[in-house]
């Protein structure tokens, strides 16, 4: 059984023993080792939790049942319910776009709410893309209250 199986039917036994309803699974191999699991359900919101907590909550479970099986640590997973992670990290570059727009309009540095570190990758990955040459990202702060900072390069 190959990785994509292996979590696929990993997070059914686990679906089924929350008692969680879902209409489809669909695992595939993003990147080299890092696979995007979307779940179909009519009943995302209690999959998603507040703020997206069970379904990191999720992915963490799932991860480390799929490590002890797999015996492979070589891998990573983002977990989504119905599209929501994938709009949210819509939601967030169309911000930091909108932030990078205020730097270079008045010079001033701008900062980001506090996001997790996925999220805050994804706006440095933003950064050291063409077009971006300008623009520089600083992560400050400590745990769920990590920022970014963005400024013109000095």
């Amino acid at each position: 059984m190959n990785l994509e199986e292996t979590l696929k039917e990993i997070l059914e036994q686990v679906l089924i023993k929350l008692e969680t309803d879902y209409t489809k699974i669909s695992v595939e191999e993003d990147e080299k080792d890092v696979y995007d699991i979307n779940i179909e359900s009519d009943d995302p919101s209690m999959l998603i939790g507040y703020h997206g907590e069970n379904i990191q909550a999720l992915q963490h479970l799932l991860k480390t049942l799929v490590w002890k099986k797999a015996e492979s640590e070589n891998f990573n997973i983002l977990l989504d319910v119905d599209g929501y992670r994938k709009r949210q990290e819509e939601n967030i570059l169309a911000l930091a776009e909108r932030k990078i727009e205020g730097v270079r309009k008045n010079g001033r540095p701008q900062t980001l709410p506090p996001m997790s570190p996925f999220f805050r990758r994804k706006i440095h990955m933003l950064c050291m893309s063409a077009g971006y040459d300008d623009i520089e990202t600083v992560s400050e702060g400590d745990g769920d209250r990590r920022y970014i900072i963005l400024k013109l390069k000095s």
